[in-house]
């Protein structure tokens, strides 16, 4: 990204949307260039805030910080772009995002995100007498490996049943086994550290490649 080409308004202003790796968008508020230099100098959103007249850095006072991935401005360059790591909720009213008002509902695949960050949150109270999902990561990623093979081969059992008659019902319960199956394989890739976002990522690369 230029700066050279960034359109500030008349207050060296410019808006800056935050958007999680998952694609949700969190927030937007306002950068001047300090905010911005701040921003990439500490890998943590820094905005202005136009009622303090002042800096300020998201999380500086809840802990909810956004860790920065990318920076991009639009076609324009009248607006960034800012896709940052939550480390908590987003909103200062406790919601993940400041969108998340009566009405708002979050498209389905940004919520795996949300989906992501609960199950980190299970796994680090990880015991063998909690909920499911914190005994199924207290037991590792054997038994969630195993519930993986097992899951994905309800889903093929639900896709041979769909393929020989495709009733309503079976078409629900093909459906009911995959998001078994995804909510499985997304505990075991945060068990191991890792994250969706990378498998997408993958995914692209060789999309690129092929």
């Amino acid at each position: 990204m230029n700066d050279d080409t960034l359109k500030f308004d008349d207050n060296g202003l410019i808006p800056a949307v935050v958007q999680s790796p998952e694609g949700e968008v969190r927030m937007l508020a306002w950068m001047n260039g300090e905010a911005l230099a701040r921003t990439r100098a500490s890998g943590f959103v820094t905005f202005w805030s136009r009622s303090r007249q002042a800096l300020w850095t998201k999380g500086e006072s809840s802990g909810n910080r956004l860790r920065v991935r990318t920076l991009a401005a639009d076609c324009d360059g009248d607006t960034l772009l800012v896709v940052a790591e939550p480390e908590g909720p987003t909103c200062h009213c406790g919601t993940e995002s400041c969108f998340d008002g009566e009405g708002a509902a979050l498209p389905a695949l940004p919520w795996l995100g949300r989906l992501e960050a609960q199950l980190r949150r299970r796994r680090a109270s990880a015991n063998l007498e909690g909920s499911y999902t914190q005994k199924l990561f207290a037991r590792g990623a054997e038994r969630i490996g195993k519930k993986v093979v097992e899951e994905a081969g309800e889903v093929a059992l639900a896709a041979l049943a769909l393929e020989h008659r495709a009733t309503p019902e079976r078409r629900a319960a093909f459906v009911d086994e995959a998001a078994d199956l995804l909510f499985h394989l997304q505990a075991l890739l945060v068990s191991q550290g890792h994250s969706l976002v990378e498998v997408a990522e993958r995914l692209r690369q060789r999309h690129r490649e092929g």
